[in-house]
């Protein structure tokens, strides 16, 4: 198994010219560290600059300003075949009159390496891949997941040291996609390779990721593991977009050691301090669908919305003016309410995240 590759972006930034002569620009100062081994996802809306991140990273895009470093070397000017990375794509791009042999090995033989080697390494490729009975198959003959293991594997046989995804599993029904996000970590695992991939999925990005990297408008807002990001949102932004959230206000009441008092419309509750508060202060905070406690005695609203869904009873409620998402687990042990029916519920301390300022 070959070294894990660095990859450093510092400064990215891509300014794309429009028809009316105006500048746009697609990606701002981005700076990301992606460690050696490590599986980092790009995730935001459509247009945050996270293709584009990721096409500069393999050389269709050439920055306007900023470095790309793979291990060390920077690469930024640098066409795709001259730089250590492979891709993965939405569409495939498998050859239609190639078998899947001939596929995979497609890149080896432009290398012009001996036939026993490409042998040996296409062997050991589908057996990773558990698609020796396939070899000779051609693209029309296999399924969407069965393609794009194909198109992975092809990747894969190059060795080279970062692995680029571009929304690779967009193509495929939910099941499918859920079944190959699991197959991809395993062996991203195994082969143990540098690995950036780009999705809008907020799901495949949360079971993937050893590191999110959360985009809008061109800029990082936030990165960090998938707890950090869905737990500790930095802004409403990020708190909308992991998951569901409702945002709420409050007041800092005072400040305590690492903690602050939150007066909720009356209700005080102790939690986490975050950055740029002080006493008095109005704040907005964050608090998951998950995390309010059904029966507690704090808060009293009516429901507008209920909808068992098996594993759990989905409410809203309107309090306050505005309108909450309440999510019970294990409703079959629970007391559930009807839509015009009154909903008694408090808050869990420890799950409520003061937005920071």
């Amino acid at each position: 198994m070959r070294e894990k590759i660095k990859v450093e972006l510092k400064n990215l930034t891509k300014t794309f010219i429009t028809n009316k002569n105006d500048q746009v620009k697609a990606v701002d100062n981005v700076n990301l560290t992606v460690e050696p081994g490590e599986f980092v996802c790009l995730l935001g809306p459509s247009g945050c600059g996270k293709t584009t991140t990721l096409r500069m990273l393999a050389g269709f895009e050439i920055p306007t300003e900023g470095e790309i470093l793979i291990g060390g070397k920077n690469v930024a000017n640098l066409t795709p075949d001259k730089r250590d990375t492979a891709m993965v794509f939405q569409n495939y791009a498998l050859f239609p009159h190639l078998n899947v042999y001939d596929n995979i090995s497609y890149g080896l033989k432009l290398q012009k390496l001996p036939k026993s080697e490409i042998r040996d390494r296409v062997d050991k490729i589908l057996e990773l891949m558990k698609m020796k009975d396939f070899a000779h198959r051609v693209p029309s003959e296999m399924s969407g997941g069965q393609q794009q293991r194909v198109s992975l594997a092809r990747a894969l046989i190059m060795e080279s040291g970062v692995l680029l995804f571009d929304e690779p599993l967009s193509n495929l029904d939910a099941k499918l996609r859920l079944h190959m996000r699991d197959e991809i970590r395993k062996i991203q695992k195994q082969v143990g390779i540098s690995t950036i991939y780009v999705t809008h999925d907020q799901e495949e990005a949360m079971g993937l990721s050893d590191k999110i990297v959360i985009m809008k408008d061109g800029m990082i807002q936030q990165m960090g593991s998938p707890r950090e990001i869905y737990q500790k949102p930095v802004n409403e932004f990020v708190a909308q977009f992991i998951g569901r959230a409702n945002i709420l206000d409050g007041t800092i009441a005072e400040e305590k050691e690492g903690t602050v008092i939150l007066d909720v419309h009356g209700v005080r509750y102790e939690t986490e301090k975050t950055t740029g508060h002080i006493e008095g202060d109005k704040v907005k905070f964050m608090i998951r669908p998950e995390s309010f406690i059904i029966g507690g005695k704090d808060f009293k609203a009516e429901v507008t919305k209920s909808v068992f869904m098996g594993s759990h009873h989905e409410y809203e409620v309107s309090l306050f003016g505005k309108t909450f998402e309440i999510s019970e687990n294990n409703p079959m042990r629970k007391i559930t309410a009807d839509t015009g029916e009154q909903l008694f519920f408090s808050m869990d301390p420890n799950s409520i995240h003061i937005l920071e300022k």
